[in-house]
């Protein structure tokens, strides 16, 4: 049988004999199946000794921060346990790149479906149930939002302090930056100077650090098979210590606003909580100031268009798939295009 995983991704015999030495159970690596794959972090699914894992690690080529950011995943994931916020439970972790060539970890399976890949019944056939995962991420993102991270031993986990402020020139860095690409050339992105000069320009005076997921999607959760409830928030490599508002922000980047364009098409779309609602389900549980949240949608907007931008200046470049960099790049006009009509009209209301 040809494996699922190449050898110098896993080797099974080297994580057998790692997982003995953290007194995991022995035998063999029953019911493997892969997650994911590609160019994403590998997600392996496996039992052994009666109980069911899924190890994460990253592809085979890594990139220069690779190690690190498994390793504050791992940490995160450690950290929240015990915690309200729902995710994958933590298992344990390996700093020695010499077991599988990377560093990796470990941690329980969650049971649920990811909506952006199917939407199963009973959800399917239940605007209700489709409803209550909108309200359910909502919350669960109110909770990560209100946890102390120095008690959860998080203290050195980011650097909350001028957050917001390094935020508008640390991504207009970064776009700038694509410019050494050959092919690329200037950005040309609608709006582009406005949007980075409101920013500077109207940085909330006042923020309470917090945990930031940074990637907190409806396309990366994982809902309870059985009714709307969130099982877990998944693929926390982009969190970090700042302010959690942004996250709220992010939600409402990737969320239609009656202008067509969602960062994920999750069908059926009725029932799913519309921006003003989702803001509105998100204050019922959270203690934050709600009233500079303008600023927040504006910067996720700017910061996720710019991120897309990054593959489209890699094809450009010969160094990503052509296609989807002329998708990415769509996605950035229509989010550049957004945070411009926000700054103009206000954020959706109601």
């Amino acid at each position: 049988m040809t494996p699922l995983v190449e050898k110098d991704l896993v080797d099974f015999d080297r994580l057998g004999e790692w997982m003995q030495m953290q007194g995991l159970p022995g035998g063999s690596f029953d019911n493997q199946r892969l997650l994911t794959g590609g160019t994403q972090n590998i997600l392996l699914y496996f039992e052994r000794g009666g109980r069911p894992f899924v190890l994460r690690r990253p592809p085979r080529h890594l990139r220069a921060s690779s190690n690190k950011v498994m390793l504050r995943e791992a940490r995160m994931l450690k950290s929240l346990a015990g915690s309200n916020v729902p995710h994958p439970g933590y298992i344990a972790h390996c700093e020695d790149e010499s077991v599988l060539g990377a560093v990796f970890f470990l941690m329980e399976p969650v049971d649920g479906f990811n909506p952006a890949t199917v939407m199963p019944e009973p959800h399917r056939s239940d605007a209700a149930m489709r409803r209550r995962i909108s309200e359910s991420h909502m919350e669960a993102l109110a909770a990560l939002g209100m946890l102390d991270y120095k008690s959860l031993g998080l203290t050195d986990f980011g650097k909350p302090e001028g957050f917001l402020q390094r935020q508008p020139g640390r991504w207009r860095g970064e776009l700038d930056g694509f410019s050494k690409l050959d092919g690329y050339g200037d950005s040309n992105l609608p709006f582009e100077k406005e949007i980075y000069d409101w920013l500077e320009n109207n940085i909330p005076a006042d923020t309470t650090p917090g945990i930031i997921h940074g990637d907190c999607h409806l396309a990366n959760t994982m809902i309870n098979n059985h009714n709307g409830e969130l099982a877990a928030l998944i693929d926390w490599e982009m969190s970090t210590i700042g302010d959690p508002l942004l996250d709220l922000g992010w939600v409402m980047a990737t969320t239609d606003d009656d202008d067509g364009f969602a960062t994920a098409r999750i069908e059926p779309t009725d029932g799913f909580l519309s921006i003003a609602e989702l803001i509105a389900h998100y204050g019922k549980y959270s203690n934050r100031d709600l009233s500079a949240l303008q600023w927040y949608a504006v910067l996720a907007c700017f910061k996720l268009g710019i991120i897309l931008e990054g593959t489209h200046a890699r094809a450009c470049a010969g160094k990503a798939d052509k296609g989807v960099g002329d998708m990415m790049h769509g996605f950035t006009v229509a989010l550049f295009n957004r945070a411009q009509r926000w700054i103009e009209r206000g954020i959706p209301n109601g």
